[in-house]
């Protein structure tokens, strides 16, 4: 069982001076990212695709036991037809991701607010993500934003996959708690520019506890702090990290 926290990138100007010290090399933040972190979601990926080298290199910045997870193409996600998108699966897996090795966490796959569950064209979809890519182990995270994958039929999907039904605390979109995996992905989007660490003790000791319960059974999880008052976010990581730690 392994419990990993960060956020979403590294790169971002308000974190220079305030999570990155001051004048640190740019070309240098994921490799102190890597150093006061366990994780942190690859967000670009969702945009444009990267040269395997690209992989490689960020593999090589982090220290052992650090994951990323990497968020899948728009264009595997955002599309009328799910059941359709093998092509662009296929160009999105086999870009290179895989050269992360031992540092691959989970693909993260994000669905539009305005996807409605269909459970046939979802169960197609499911069923194209594989469970390896060039010899390594996959693992996958659907993070859905529409009240009908509140479906037990949906859960049951992805339970039947061993796929992570994404907990996303979020004032915008639906949180769905099942765990449908041997792990937990969540997605913490509350953080508040006014506190310091984000949240406040009594939310991160809430969390902390919260961690922990999710990790029982051996059961690995993974979470990140995304949105919300981003400038804040490695502050709450640390400060989760740190609470798990002691």
């Amino acid at each position: 069982m392994t419990i990993h926290i960060g956020i979403g990138g590294w790169t971002y100007e308000p974190w220079r001076g305030t999570f990155y010290p001051p004048k640190h090399p740019q070309k240098r933040e994921l490799e102190y990212a890597g150093q006061h972190l366990t994780g942190i979601e690859i967000n670009g990926t969702y945009y444009s695709s990267q040269k395997p080298e690209t992989f490689a290199g960020w593999a090589a910045a982090v220290p052992d036991g650090f994951k990323f997870s990497v968020k899948a193409s728009r264009f595997c996600t955002n599309r009328r037809v799910l059941a359709e998108g093998a092509g662009s699966i296929e160009k999105f897996l086999t870009q290179g991701l895989t050269r992360l090795g031992d540092r691959l966490g989970p693909i993260h796959w994000q669905f539009m607010a305005t996807k409605k569950f269909d459970r046939d064209d979802f169960a197609s979809f499911l069923d194209l993500l594989p469970d390896r890519q060039d010899g390594l182990p996959l693992r996958h995270a659907i993070e859905v934003r529409h009240e009908s994958f509140r479906d037990p039929a949906f859960i049951d999907l992805a339970r039947e996959r061993n796929m992570a039904v994404v907990f996303a605390d979020s004032d915008e979109f639906p949180c769905i708690e099942e765990q449908t995996a041997d792990f937990t992905y969540a997605r913490l989007q509350r953080s508040q520019e006014d506190i310091e660490t984000g949240y406040d003790d009594k939310a991160l000791d809430r969390w902390a506890a919260q961690a922990k319960d999710w990790a029982k059974g051996d059961r690995d999880v993974f979470i990140f702090f995304i949105s919300g008052a981003k400038v804040r976010n490695p502050a709450a990581a640390q400060a989760l990290i740190a609470r798990l730690a002691g």
